[in-house]
């Protein structure tokens, strides 16, 4: 029986892929196996230390220690594309919200007196005060095109709009799906040269934090509209702070309120309604169920954001286990040696490193004791060992 815990609320149509007789799933457990998290934040909570896996119901993962996970051995992951279409959706809300002047003119009229009999009057004089622009003929900047990037940049074409892209790592499953009248931008400043709007769907690390700065600033088309649906720290605020004040740009949609920027007669702030979907939340928790099942009962990674992916077909009649050790040399070699003398023979082995960390899977011919495992784990660099 393995237990799983939830940090979150997390869909039952994702948690009901775990079955009962293999999986207990509650909010308070004792030593968990795994732990199944959406937004909650876990940097500062005591993980114990039976976790074997933590699964994020959703993409990002900056509220997960996955540096400290990975130094224990446990993979960490995500669900990259789940909420895709969500997200795709809002950003594309969010440039008709900006160009014309939607929140600004709602207020407006919920802030007219009720008993005014002169009210459409009024507002004949004082719409032309939101005019705006249309999209169509506009040119959308997407810079990051994964899983979302992609979708925002088809939907925008499909829109009438033209759309240049930018992602040095763009993945060859990404680029088969991008519409071919996308243009592809050889470095962000020309992308940010001749874009009307700007979304950005990266994540947050040190290549990307504060990516859009006041150098960045400076070379934006006048009245341009910047989108953040990706991550907070992606645009430095005391440079958008200065370009919303100076009216360099003509709107800030973003997902991720700041005390600074929100109440800006220019920014529409959002309270992270990114994923906040009926459909995103079911296929994400639908995703990260299964993909902790696989890895319980197959030792499968999937979307992990610190191992390497890892699938391997089950051998006829094979015992599997599967082994977290340091990415150093003659790890193999020593685990083999380990198995052969104990009689083993192995039917499938595959092994794969990410960075520090390597993992192993191993189909042998019988089943191996407790004793051998421990003589296994007690290898210099092996971090963690589990018979399945």
């Amino acid at each position: 029986m393995f237990k799983i815990q939830t940090l979150n609320t997390i869909s039952a149509v994702g948690l009901n892929q775990l079955p009962r007789e293999k999986y207990e799933v509650a909010v308070d457990l004792a030593h968990p196996d795994a732990i199944l998290v959406r937004s909650q934040d876990m940097h500062q909570m005591t993980i114990p230390a039976s976790v074997r896996i933590v699964g994020r119901a959703g993409a990002g993962v900056n509220n997960i220690p996955v540096a400290a996970l990975t130094e224990r051995g446990v993979p960490v992951l995500n669900t990259p594309g789940a909420n895709a279409n969500a997200v795709r959706e809002l950003v594309i809300a969010g440039m008709l919200l900006a160009s014309r002047n939607i929140c600004q003119a709602w207020k407006y009229v919920d802030d007219l007196k009720k008993n005014d009999g002169n009210m459409n009057q009024q507002i004949e004089q004082d719409k032309k005060k939101f005019v705006g622009f249309e999209i169509m003929g506009k040119t959308l900047g997407v810079v990051g095109l994964g899983s979302i990037g992609v979708k925002v940049a088809n939907a925008a074409i499909n829109l009438g709009m033209n759309v240049i892209g930018f992602d040095p790592t763009i993945t060859v499953h990404r680029a088969w799906e991008l519409s071919s009248n996308v243009k592809q931008a050889q470095s962000i400043d020309e992308l940010l040269r001749e874009s009307d709007f700007i979304t950005f769907h990266v994540p947050l690390n040190d290549e990307t934090k504060n990516m859009l700065n006041t150098s960045r600033m400076k070379i934006l088309k006048k009245n341009a509209v910047i989108l953040n649906f990706a991550r907070e720290g992606i645009i430095d605020h005391k440079a958008l702070l200065d370009a919303l004040t100076e009216k360099k740009i003509f709107a800030y949609v973003t997902d991720f309120p700041s005390p600074e920027l929100k109440n800006l007669p220019q920014v529409i702030s959002l309270p992270h309604l990114g994923a906040s979907t009926h459909e995103a939340e079911e296929n994400c928790a639908v995703m990260i169920a299964k993909q902790v099942r696989d890895f319980f009962e197959n030792g499968a990674i999937h979307n992990s954001v610190n191992f390497p992916s890892l699938d391997m077909p089950r051998s006829p009649g094979g015992f599997r286990i599967s082994i977290v050790n340091r990415n150093v040399p003659n790890m193999v070699a020593q685990i083999s040696s380990h198995l052969g003398g104990a009689g083993l023979n192995i039917l499938s082995l595959l092994n794969k490193s990410r960075d520090e960390i390597a993992y192993t899977l191993i189909d042998v011919n019988a089943e191996a004791t407790e004793d051998l495992l421990k003589q296994i784990g007690q290898i210099e660099g092996i971090v963690q060992v589990r018979k399945i």
